[in-house]
């Protein structure tokens, strides 16, 4: 179970802003081969938003916070609902375990998503870094809580009870329901999910809009063209 105090969590949201990163890590081959190897597990995945989410774990290992390394969550919120955008890989095998459709907030967008927001009763959904927390059973039966990890950007997600939880109206083809702000994916697959990140995995919910990215502590997202020159990945 992973366990913050106020004190601690704010504390790695400023040191967050202040680790200096170097180019090293993505002059590793073995970093772009982990990268082309998951691209070419998920073809439709876009590579940037990959990046960024790579980007975005090693940085939290760099502020020594406790992630999980065997686990990595994407999704990507610019698809629209009845497609697949959620995907979670195994990284020590290079390896896809999930691709997914996933249910967005309903104040957030019909089939699109494209208003997203961190407060309470605002019943859309928020982008940027979480970590999956504990589980717990819920009218929805097994669910993952998630903790935000970006000030201002998704840090009320426990407070506002976002989680990973099963949907019925969530399913594969066609246009899926929406949630009150939880990514919720199909029944037939949730409890597996689930308790294959539980405990500390990383989830970059990313969206292309630049004003976004840019607003963003994580992940090299200040310059989202440029993701390659910015920031680095080291393993």
């Amino acid at each position: 179970m992973l366990l913050l105090s106020k004190s601690r969590f704010a504390f790695i949201l400023f040191l967050l802003t202040l680790i200096p990163i170097t180019l090293a890590g993505l002059e590793n081959p073995s970093h772009e081969s982990t990268l082309d190897a998951l691209v070419k597990q998920a073809p439709t995945i876009e590579p940037r938003a990959l990046r960024m989410a790579l980007t975005a774990l090693h940085r939290l290992q760099a502020a020594s916070v406790k992630v999980r390394l065997d686990r990595l969550m994407l999704i990507d919120y610019s698809r629209p609902s009845s497609e697949p955008r959620l995907w979670i890989f195994d990284l020590n095998l290079k390896r896809l375990l999930f691709e997914e459709p996933v249910a967005h907030g309903r104040n957030s967008g019909g089939d699109r998503s494209t208003q997203f927001s961190n407060e309470p009763g605002s019943l859309m959904s928020s982008l940027g870094v979480f970590l999956t927390a504990d589980t717990y059973i819920g009218k929805h039966g097994l669910s993952l809580r998630l903790r935000g990890m970006e000030k201002g950007i998704n840090d009320q997600s426990m407070e506002r009870g976002i989680v990973i939880h099963a949907a019925n109206y969530v399913h594969r083809g066609g246009r899926i329901g929406r949630s009150w702000g939880c990514p919720a994916v199909r029944p037939a697959i949730s409890t597996a999910l689930i308790e294959s990140v539980r405990d500390g995995a990383m989830l970059l919910s990313y969206y292309p809009e630049r004003s976004r990215l840019e607003v963003s502590k994580l992940g090299g997202m200040f310059n989202p063209a440029s993701v390659i020159d910015d920031w680095s990945v080291s393993h």
